[in-house]
């Protein structure tokens, strides 16, 4: 059963959530499925999954269009915009004094200590909700097949939109040929893969930033790491950014709650100030709402028919599959030594025995971990 939310219960999860959601997308929808599935259930498991896959068919951010989902779902066009904004503001405010100190200072406060304890905690929250998302996506042996595959495919390197796209119709076409009545495939039209035209740039107007993050907000797949290397042939190539800063704005996305798009308004305002940060952070997040209002209502007519329920169950095992393979490639990163590895421990342990606990508590504990066993 579902329950009912208003517009500020709406605005009060997700402006919490833009505040305390460290550790980028992975660790941003376990947040957001603790609390709208766990705690609030404003959704159930499976209505969960099948907004998590939709959204990965789309270009753009994933947990902010996650956001926007659930925005919509409980409070129609306004829950979609409060849900959105609520989520998207805190991290461009916090963003936006980086930049601003970084104009006038060159640099960038140092944060490693405490990121040294975050790391292995937000894997930790990120395995907690893997596992009942695996529990609840794995439905079948053929399932199980392809989630695996996806899973090697994703550490392969595998663009992620391939993964996604391959393991949905491969689904849909086991299905299809399973069933004997030809279902109509007019109400699914699969969107199509876009590819970045290079703009000339005769100057670093705030139009011509508008046209670049709108562009790259239009077309974007993957994670933050691919955003940079979009911004570093837009920007840094054509010496519009250098790659210094490019470097700290990357720093300034991972150590800053909300979306790694946010890094958008530190570059937005080292380019042209405060217009330039308004601008560009407006251009990339613009498409996802967009997205989103057109995407939402399709996603139940994709459950009710037979064969797009197939390929929408195949896309959420691979959903799983890829946030597995994030998490994996994170630990190879981040748990490097006794402390680290200590501390991961401890925050699988909490975030499995104690699943009622906030993960801000196991971000936070991270943290002060970290930075204790750093004075070591």
């Amino acid at each position: 059963m579902e329950h009912k939310a208003g517009l500020k219960d709406i605005a009060g999860l997700f402006l919490k959530l833009g505040i305390i959601g460290f550790g980028g997308p992975a660790a941003h929808i376990a947040m957001l499925r603790e609390e709208v599935v766990q705690k609030r259930q404003w959704i159930t498991e499976q209505h969960f999954l099948d907004l998590m896959g939709a959204t990965n068919l789309i270009p753009g951010p994933n947990s902010t269009e996650m956001a926007i989902h659930i925005g919509h779902e409980k409070g129609g066009w306004k829950g979609l915009i409060i849900a959105g904004l609520c989520f998207i503001l805190p991290a461009v405010f916090i963003t936006g004094i980086f930049a601003y100190l970084y104009k006038q200072f060159g640099q960038v406060p140092e944060v490693q200590p405490f990121l040294y304890g975050i790391k292995p905690a937000i894997i930790a929250i990120i395995l907690g909700a893997v596992f009942p998302l695996a529990k609840k996506s794995l439905k079948s042996t053929e399932l199980i097949l392809i989630g695996m595959l996806v899973l090697v495919g994703s550490l392969l390197k595998i663009n992620e939109i391939w993964l996604m796209f391959g393991a949905g119709f491969f689904a849909l076409l086991l299905a299809y040929t399973r069933n004997s009545k030809h279902n109509s495939l007019n109400s699914f039209l699969p969107l199509s893969l876009l590819q970045i035209t290079n703009t000339t740039l005769l100057s670093a107007t705030n139009a011509n930033l508008f046209w670049i993050f709108l562009k790259i907000g239009s077309i974007l797949y993957g994670s933050g790491y691919v955003l940079f290397a979009f911004l570093d042939t837009e920007l840094v190539s054509r010496g519009i950014l250098t790659r210094q800063q490019l470097i700290d704005a990357i720093a300034v996305g991972q150590f800053t709650p909300g979306p790694v798009f946010s890094s958008v308004t530190f570059i937005g305002y080292q380019i042209n100030g405060f217009a330039g940060a308004a601008v560009s952070t407006v251009a990339i997040f613009l498409p996802s709402f967009v997205f989103v209002a057109l995407l939402n209502p399709l996603v139940k007519k994709m459950r009710s028919s037979k064969l797009f329920s197939a390929f929408l169950d195949a896309v959420n095992v691979a959903s799983v599959a890829i946030i597995a393979a994030v998490c994996y490639e994170m630990g190879k990163e981040t748990i490097t030594d006794w402390r680290t590895v200590l501390i991961a421990v401890l925050s699988i342990a909490v975030a499995f025995g104690y699943r009622k606990l906030n993960s801000a508590f196991v971000v936070l504990g991270g943290s002060v971990i970290g930075y204790l066993l750093s004075l070591l």
